[in-house]
C-alpha cells in the first residue's frame, strides 16, 4: 500500500464530521539485562504561574528556540488536578500542566474547526511538537487548531517540582490512566474556554503517545471522535507478541544492509567482556572509546554500543533527522558502511566503536564521550517508573540476534523494580485496563475510527496492529517505514519518508 496516498485518503474518512476549510497559506562485569528502551528526554523547576481570569489557565510568551527564533506554537498552563480517581485529601491538589497551541489555521466561523490534539509522550512536549510535521501539513485543509499536551511528570508538568521523582509516594501519580484523564479534562475545559464546545477532536500520537491516542479513543469516545496512532505497540504485553521480536527486528535491519556488519556487531560483546575483565583492559577500552573518564565497568561500554545500534534502527529515516540525535539519511546503512570500510583483520571493537560514533557524534563536535553518567537531554527519566509499574513489556534476545542472548523473568523483573522503587509491577494491568488479547475480535465489536500506522523497519512495529480490523479501524503498513513515521516528518513530505 502506498502510504503517502493511503494515509491522506484515510484521514478525511476519519474526519467525516469535519467540513474542510478553504486552503490556507502555509505559515513559515556481568553483562546487563537490557530492558525495553524508552520510546523515541533534565528540566527546569516548575515555576509558579498566575492563573488567568478563567481561573485555571495561564499563558506564556511565544516559545522560542535557543537562538530566539519563534517556534510555531505558544506555551500555556492549565491547573490540573493531581488525582482524578480518588477523593483523598491530596486528590484535589493542583499542578501546572503545560500544553502548546498553534491557531494559525484554525477556522472560527461559521462553525469552529476541529482540534487536532497530540498526546504527549515520556518527554518534553516541545521535543515532540517540533518533530511532528504531519499535523501541521493537514491542519490548513481542515481549519484545525493544533494542541500538544505534555504528559504529567515530564517536561515542566511535574506535580511536585524537583521532588516529583523522589519516591513512590510522589511517583504513584504517574500512570497512563491519570495521563488520559488529564488529557480529557484539559481538552474539555479548553473547548469551553474557547467557546468551541461542539468542535470535533481527533487525537494523534506516536510510540507511547500513539498507544495513549488509541487508548484515549477507546476510553473517551465522547471526547475524541478518532485517533491516529503511529508506531503504537499496544500488543507488546504478556504473550501477545513474541518476546524476541523487538531485537530480532533491530538485528534484521542491520543484517539486511550487510552480513559483515551484522557479524561484527554480534562478535563485539564477548570481546568487550574479555578485555574489560581487568583494570588494564578497561583503561585501554576507555581510550578506544574516547571516554571522558576511565570506564569502571565493561557493561557501560556494552550499554553505550547497545543504545546506539537500537536507537539508530528505530530512527532509520531516509532523510537527515535530529529526533533522537543528529543523524544522516539511512543511518543504519551509514553505520554498516563504516564497518565495511575497515580493512580485513581490523579490530572488531574499533569497528563497532566507529559505527556507534555516528549516532553520538555525526556532527563531529564531541571531543570525548560520557560513557558513564551521561545526561538526559529529553527528560525521559520517568519511564523507569512506568516500566516498573504498568508498562511491563517482556523482551528477550534470541540466538539469531546480533545482541547476546538473554531471557526474561517476571520474578527478576519484580525484584529489580522493588530494589529501585519499592514497588512491584502489575504485570497484567495494561491488558486488563485497555485490552490486547484477541484485539481484532474485540475492537471489531465496539471500536471505531482508529488508524494504526507502522513501518516494518521499526522494531516496535512487531507489537503494533498490522492488519485492518474493520472498515474504520485501519492498519497502514509500510515495508520500509521507520519509528513514528506518520508523526515525525519534520517538514518532509510523507512520500519521501515512506517510499524513498
Amino acid at each position: 500500500m502506498a502510504a503517502s496516498s493511503s494515509l491522506l485518503a484515510v484521514v478525511p474518512a476519519l474526519l467525516l464530521l469535519i467540513a474542510p476549510a478553504p486552503a490556507a497559506a502555509a505559515s513559515p562485569s556481568k553483562r546487563p539485562t537490557h530492558q525495553p528502551p524508552p520510546f523515541p528526554a533534565r528540566v527546569s523547576p516548575l515555576h509558579q504561574r498566575a492563573a488567568s481570569s478563567s481561573g485555571r489557565y495561564a499563558a506564556s510568551a511565544a516559545a522560542a528556540t535557543g537562538n530566539g527564533t519563534a517556534k510555531p506554537f505558544t506555551a500555556h498552563y492549565f491547573q490540573q488536578e493531581l488525582d482524578h480517581f480518588t477523593f483523598t485529601p491530596n486528590a484535589s491538589a493542583l499542578f501546572s500542566h503545560k500544553y502548546l497551541l498553534n491557531d494559525t489555521f484554525w477556522r472560527r466561523k461559521p462553525t469552529a474547526g476541529p482540534l487536532f490534539v497530540y498526546m504527549g509522550n515520556e518527554g518534553d512536549i516541545e521535543w515532540f511538537a517540533t518533530n511532528t510535521g504531519f499535523m501541521f501539513d493537514i491542519a490548513p485543509q481542515f481549519g484545525a487548531l493544533l494542541v500538544f499536551i505534555e504528559h504529567r511528570f515530564y517536561g515542566e508538568s511535574k506535580p511536585f517540582g524537583n521532588d516529583s521523582y523522589k519516591s513512590a509516594d510522589t511517583l504513584g501519580y504517574l500512570t497512563s490512566t491519570q495521563a488520559l484523564a488529564d488529557f480529557a479534562v484539559l481538552i474539555t475545559s479548553l473547548k469551553h474556554n474557547l467557546s468551541a464546545v461542539d468542535a470535533p477532536v481527533v487525537v494523534f500520537g506516536g510510540s507511547y503517545g500513539g498507544m495513549l491516542a488509541s487508548w484515549f479513543r477507546l476510553k473517551y469516545p465522547h471526547v475524541a471522535m478518532g485517533a491516529l496512532a503511529s508506531s503504537a505497540p499496544i500488543l507488546q504485553f504478556e504473550d501477545i507478541t513474541p518476546w524476541s521480536s523487538f531485537y530480532d527486528a533491530v538485528s534484521q535491519d542491520f543484517k539486511s544492509e550487510s552480513l559483515n556488519c551484522f557479524s561484527v556487531i554480534k562478535a563485539v560483546w564477548d570481546m568487550l567482556d574479555d578485555r574489560g575483565s581487568s583494570d588494564t583492559g578497561l583503561l585501554e577500552l576507555s581510550k578506544t572509546f574516547r571516554a571522558c573518564k576511565t570506564v569502571r565497568f565493561p557493561s557501560s561500554l556494552s550499554n553505550w554500543l547497545w543504545t546506539a545500534f537500537t536507537y539508530t534502527a528505530m530512527v532509520d529515516y531516509p532523510t537527515p533527522a535530529n529526533f533522537m540525535m543528529n543523524l544522516p539519511a539511512y543511518p543504519v546503512k551509514e553505520m554498516c558502511k563504516i564497518i565495511d570500510s575497515f580493512p580485513a583483520g581490523a579490530d572488531v571493537v574499533e569497528k563497532a566503536f566507529a559505527a556507534a560514533s555516528l549516532y553520538y557524534n555525526y556532527t563531529g563536535d564531541q571531543k570525548c564521550f560520557q560513557v558513564e553518567g551521561g545526561d538526559d537531554p529529553h527528560g525521559l527519566s520517568g519511564w523507569g517508573w512506568q516500566a516498573c509499574t504498568e508498562m511491563v513489556m517482556p523482551m528477550t534476545v534470541s540466538n539469531e540476534s546480533m545482541f547476546p542472548p538473554s531471557g526474561f523473568s517476571y520474578e527478576e523483573k519484580s525484584e529489580g523494580c522493588f530494589a529501585s522503587y519499592e514497588v512491584r509491577p502489575r504485570m497484567n494491568w495494561i491488558t486488563t485496563e485497555y485490552g490486547g488479547h484477541k484485539i481484532d475480535k474485540v475492537l471489531k465489536r465496539f471500536g471505531s475510527n482508529i488508524i494504526f500506522s507502522n513501518g516494518m523497519r521499526d522494531p516496535w512495529s512487531r507489537g503494533g496492529v498490522l492488519k485492518n480490523i474493520s472498515s474504520s479501524i485501519i492498519a497502514l503498513v509500510t515495508e520500509k517505514g521507520k519509528h513514528e513515521v506518520a508523526e515525525n516528518m519534520q517538514g518532509q513530505k510523507y512520500s519521501e519518508l515512506t517510499n524513498a
